[in-house]
This record gives C-alpha cells, structure tokens and sequence, in this order.
C-alpha cells in the first residue's frame, strides 16, 4: 500500500464542505465556483459532439484542433512562444496539470517553493510527488506578494522549483511584472523551474497578468498551466492544459497523461474548441461582473466595525479578510469547535460560527497555511442576492 498518502492531510475546505450540505438554504461563499454558466458556445459545440457521435478515444495529448486553437491563445494572448501546437497538452483541469508537472519534475526529497497562503491542494500535489512544499510568506502590506529577498533566501541545493499562482488563490494577490522579473532571473541564475499556475488569468481588477513563459529565456523553463474553469464558468467540466516546450519534459507528462486519464472526455474538448472560436466578449463581461460583487461585497463589511477587514483583491474572485481576535465580544454565541478542526484557532472558530449560526459558508485561513491563520476568505463570485444574504446574516451575527 501507498503508505506514504497516509501523511498527506486533507484539505479543511473538505470539511467545510460537508458541513454546507447539512446546512438549509446556505450561503456558498464557502467554494470557489462562479455562479455564471458556461457560454453557449461551449454548449452548443459539446451538443454538436454528441449529436455526431464523437465519444470514442481521442488523441491522448488533445484533439489536433484544440492544440491549435490553444497554441495561437497563448501566443497571441500570453506572449509564450509556443512552436508547435504539440508543445501544449491538454488536461483534466488546471487541477490535474499541476499533479503532472510534480509527478513530472521532481524527486523524493526535492523542494518546492509556494506561496503561504496557498490553496491546499498545491501542497497535496507537492506531497503526492513525495517532494517537500517550503512556505515562502506573503504579505498583506505587499497587496498578498512575496518579498522577492525573502524568496530568494528559501532557495536551497534541494530546491528544484517554484510554484507561482497569480492571480492568487487565496488572497486574490496579482505579481508586478517587476516581481516576475525578479523571479525568472533568480529561476535563470539557481537553474530552477518555475511552475505557474494561471486559472485565474482573465480574472484581473487592477494591474497587469503576466505570464513567467513569456520572458525571454523562460518558455524554455517554465511549466505553464491554464484552465477553462474559471475565464469559461466550466469548473465541473474539468478542462485544462499544459505548454511546455523542453521535449524530455513533455515526454514524461504525455506518460502520466495517459496512465492517468488515457484522454481527456471528448465531448468536452470539442466545447473547448467552441469555446475559443467564438467571441471573448462573454469572458470581459464575467469579470465586469466579478468586479461589480467585489465591490458589493467589500461594501456590505464596512459596517462590521472592523471585524473583519482588508482591501479589495487585484484579483480572482475571494476576499480573504483579517479577523479582529475581538470578535467573540460581537457574537451572541460561539458554539464548541467542529471535531477535527484545530481548537486554538481563530479562523476556524469564525468561519464554524458563520456556518452554523449564519448559514454563511466560509473557508478558515489557517486551511491554506500557518500565514493564512487570523484570516478568512469569501468567495464573492456568486449571485449579488445571496452576496447580500451572506452579508446581512453576518452584520447581524457580528455588529453590536
């Protein structure tokens, strides 16, 4: 038996999930799914797909056309200079193709360095690959972004990459193109890959998104991932995809490509295809939108007196907020901590009490890292009604 998973831990939003399902009428601020649904492009191409039977085996890499369709995004978009469409490979979800990059890059014993907050599962990816996570702070006076010295002071014989997540899940950070700069020539001089996840690309309030691949000399070190879950409202569909241009690289993920899934669903690819033909206009409504909750919703905690506090997010779609530690003075009842959550932690605490007493799903910060313990994140991504529901459950549970 793989003994060695036994030491992986579960992910808190797990948990936390299975306390919204006991919940009635809830609030899911708690999971970082949009309320959008998918374009009808998408749609209509995976109908079509269905309708003319394409629901055998594919090419193991992706559908030829999709490949294509991705290579021309990433070079026109993203700057990457992709050569070959064979050079991007298409996956089961961003989720997926960052568990092929570790499984891919590293040795037992090697070390990554991420982001601390950073979403759990990174981690579990991380450990799965039996290498060894090594937290590098953000910080929320940098607007959730590392201090590049710090970083560089992380780096280790044993370092073998670094993880970058920007747009960032959980604090909704976004990384100058000074800060990548920074970070590519560190990657360049200590000869490390870099691994960056960019699912939430297209999900930028303020600044720039910049992708690590499209520097000079990067592509050639650079492991990008994308998915279609966020920019597309497909995060059920599970549609992703890789660039990598180093062959030998690409070789070793085309072979745990196919032990892991021998293709991605078909039918899925063809809304993918669909999706990338038609117009982007659905993808800048999304996020004129999104920007519109943020700002509903970042409206709707001032009148918590600071309980809960902090700035607009650059980008994605969370509001990862600073809890007062003098907030049990506000509530009207604090209930016994969940089973399984840790007992002195503040962040659980809250985000327990919200659920329970609020029906407001939140996820605890202490869940993506010892950095995000005293904080919470909200996801404002869904329906403005149940923004405002979500908020009036907690000015009544948390103001005097």
């Amino acid at each position: 038996m793989g003994i060695y998973i036994d030491s992986i831990p579960s992910s808190g939003i797990i948990r936390i999930r299975d306390m919204m399902y006991a919940v009635a009428d809830p609030f899911r601020l708690d999971q970082g799914d949009v309320s959008f649904d998918a374009p009808d492009a998408v749609k209509a191409g995976m109908r079509r797909a269905i309708d003319e039977n394409r629901s055998h085996y594919v090419q193991t890499a992706g559908l030829p056309k999709l490949q294509e369709l991705l290579a021309d995004k990433l070079r026109g978009r993203n700057g990457v200079p992709i050569g070959a469409p064979g050079e991007v490979l298409v996956t089961n979800g961003g989720m997926h193709g960052i568990y092929l990059a570790w499984q891919a890059l590293l040795e037992p014993g090697d070390e990554v360095v991420l982001p601390d907050p950073q979403w759990p599962q990174t981690f579990g990816t991380i450990l799965a690959a039996r290498g060894v996570p090594v937290r590098c702070p953000l910080h929320e006076t940098l607007d959730w972004r590392p201090d590049v010295d710090e970083l560089r002071s992380m780096i280790t014989p044993r370092t073998r990459a670094i993880y970058l997540n920007s747009p960032h899940n959980p604090t909704g950070g976004v990384l100058t193109r000074d800060d990548i700069v920074r970070i590519a020539d560190l990657a360049r001089e200590r000869r490390l890959w870099l691994v960056s996840d960019e699912a939430y690309e297209d999900v930028v309030f303020e600044g720039e998104h910049v992708s690590p691949a499209s520097l000079p000399g990067m592509y050639e070190r650079t492991v990008s991932v994308f998915t279609f879950s966020k920019s597309y409202a497909m995060t059920g569909l599970r549609l992703g995809y890789l660039a990598v241009k180093d062959a030998g690289l690409r070789d070793r993920l085309m072979k745990i490509l196919a032990f892991t899934t021998s293709n991605v669903n078909s039918v899925v690819q063809h809304g993918g295809i669909a999706g990338l033909q038609a117009s982007r206009e659905v993808i800048d409504r999304f996020r004129q939108e999104l920007r519109a909750r943020r700002d509903l919703f970042y409206d709707g905690i001032r009148p918590l007196d600071g309980v809960l506090s902090g700035r607009p997010p650059f980008g994605a779609f969370y509001a990862f907020l600073r809890i007062d530690p003098a907030w049990r003075r506000r509530a009207s009842r604090v209930e016994p901590a969940l089973s399984g959550a840790p007992s002195a932690s503040v962040s659980w605490e809250l985000a327990e009490y919200l659920i329970r007493q609020g029906r407001v799903g939140c996820i605890p910060g202490a869940d993506f890292g010892p950095n995000g313990e005293g904080f919470v994140r909200f996801c404002f991504a869904r329906e403005r009604s149940e923004l405002s529901g979500a908020l009036a459950a907690m000015r009544t549970l948390l103001t005097l």
